[in-house]
């Protein structure tokens, strides 16, 4: 039973086979109760999304043919390619946050 049982094909490819196969289902039953879980959530009113800092317009103010018109004000045909500032370039405000939140946090120390 020793050494020819351990060398067997249906041993050697067949059990990892059915380990994945079994292991699987349980691992998708997870990834698709996700799906579930985030269904399950209510909207958010106005006025909780106003407590939480947060400025909703109403439904009757936003449509698409609204926001339609206002991209049809903008000119497409003429613009220009401009590279913002990344955080980490000399000069940029958000540089110079991040650099005196890094000496306060020196600074405790």
């Amino acid at each position: 039973m020793g050494k020819g049982f351990l060398q067997r094909r249906s041993l050697r490819f067949g059990a990892p086979f059915l380990l994945l196969v079994v292991g699987g289902s349980f691992g998708l039953r997870e990834f698709a109760q996700i799906r579930y879980d985030f269904r399950n959530r209510k909207n958010v009113s106005k006025e909780d999304a106003e407590k939480m800092g947060i400025k909703m317009k109403d439904q009757d103010e936003v449509t698409l043919e609204s926001e339609y018109q206002k991209i049809e004000k903008i000119d497409t045909t003429n613009w220009e390619n401009v590279r913002g500032p990344r955080p980490w370039e000399e000069g940029n405000q958000l540089y110079k946050e991040a650099e005196e939140r890094a000496k306060k946090i020196a600074g405790r120390d």
